[in-house]
């Protein structure tokens, strides 16, 4: 299966029996990162982490009664 990294545009070739190649082909929302710029985000991400400076908002998470 080819696949096209949706930040740098390059096209790879993926084995087409993978879980990433039936995830891609099933739920169309899911996207492909080439290793590369997925590493780049990662290291950008750790470094704002870093910084003290990055807020998550997450929706805090409600107790159930039962």
């Amino acid at each position: 299966m080819r696949v096209k990294c949706v930040l740098c545009d390059t096209i790879q070739s993926i084995e087409d029996q993978s879980s990433l190649a039936k995830r891609l082909r099933n739920r169309p929302i899911h996207t492909f990162m080439c290793e590369k710029c997925q590493e780049r985000i990662t290291d950008k991400t750790n470094k704002r982490i870093a910084t003290g400076n990055f807020l998550l908002y997450r929706t805090p998470a409600k107790e159930n009664e039962w």
